[in-house]
């Protein structure tokens, strides 16, 4: 019985130590988690995530009408520019609402230059794939226009849509063509 009672305890020993001996020292103490996180792909925004976009690009005019007719001109058509601050805060991973403030100026053909200011607010479902980033809005809203001494308060709804590429999680870098010309041209996303 002392030999077995003495055999128990050796083995109990060497165990414990080999148990000591097995563990891998970490610098930091934690130990690195190994698992199924392979399969697992967490969603890139949750509710409360907030993105601030700036947009700048050039307005190119392609097509002038005169009553009704379109001008056929041989002319370099007049460049103008647009610029746009927008705001972004996911309701889901998905869905978002924000709003924006815009201006754009553009030259006529008689010389004088065109100034409008729209501002409203929008809503959203953005699609990701990979790390690109596919926002779809529609923004309702006011906007301003100025040409000459006149001057002019109307409603505006428009549809657009976007395309970002994500740097990181912070920086995403992309172009906002819109149907209704309201911004082209590139854009910057940052998650704030």
């Amino acid at each position: 019985m002392r030999k077995a009672g003495a055999l128990i305890l050796l083995l109990l020993l060497v165990f414990s130590v080999s148990l000591l001996y097995a563990q891998e020292d970490y610098p930091d103490g934690d130990t690195p988690i190994d698992g199924d996180w392979d399969i697992y792909v967490p969603e890139l925004y949750t509710r409360g995530d907030q993105t601030f976009m700036i947009s700048l690009g050039l307005t190119f005019p392609i097509l002038f009408f005169n009553n009704g007719e379109v001008i056929n001109h041989n002319f370099s058509p007049p460049i103008g520019g647009t610029g746009s601050l927008g705001y972004n805060y996911f309701l889901g991973p998905n869905f978002f609402v924000g709003g924006e403030i815009s201006g754009i100026f553009n030259s006529t053909l008689g010389g004088n230059t065109v100034f409008l200011i729209p501002i409203g607010i929008r809503a959203g479902y953005q699609f990701i794939v990979w790390r690109l980033e596919f926002p779809l809005a529609l923004t309702l809203g006011i906007n301003w226009h100025r040409f000459l001494n006149d001057g002019y308060f109307g409603f505006f709804m428009k549809a657009g849509g976007s395309a970002f590429f994500r740097f990181n999680s912070d920086w995403s870098f992309g172009v906002t063509p819109t149907g209704a010309g309201f911004r082209n041209g590139p854009a910057i996303r940052i998650r704030i």
